[in-house]
């Protein structure tokens, strides 16, 4: 069975949801999940225990701003999906954060969700310490 981009779209309620069992279930057991902050530029993780932690990060990391989805495409074994995040601050400015995943899939499951981001206003920015 192939990934389709009802199945995609599934995984993106799942991480808005911040459902980490659900984001699992869709992720291969040599899963690889290059983060859009941290070292490198960029954490990246290795392995489903791995995978899993940078997950929780970076739903941590984006708590507080609300998920929105985007567009998708699927190609064979590749895909790609738009996002983006959009928090309101105290003094009632609007900061945005918009970026992609590039996904490699194995049959119906990812096995890499390789995530950019690009930041407007001031969040997103990791300071080096933090994944």
């Amino acid at each position: 069975m192939a990934m389709t981009l009802e199945r995609l779209a599934e995984f993106g309620a799942a991480w808005r949801d911040k459902d980490l069992d659900r984001l699992m279930e869709f992720m291969t057991d040599d899963c690889v999940f290059q983060a859009s902050v941290g070292v490198e530029p960029g954490t990246t993780f290795r392995g489903p225990a791995e995978v899993r932690r940078g997950f929780e990060l970076m739903l941590a990391y984006d708590a507080g701003s609300e998920s929105q989805g985007g567009t998708a495409f699927i190609a064979g074994d590749r895909g790609a999906g738009r996002w983006s995040y959009v928090r309101t601050d105290e003094g009632g400015r609007v900061h945005r954060v918009d970026g992609c995943d590039l996904f490699e899939f194995d049959g119906d499951r990812i096995r890499v969700k390789d995530a950019y981001r690009r930041v407007h206003g001031d969040i997103g920015h990791a300071p080096a310490d933090r994944s």
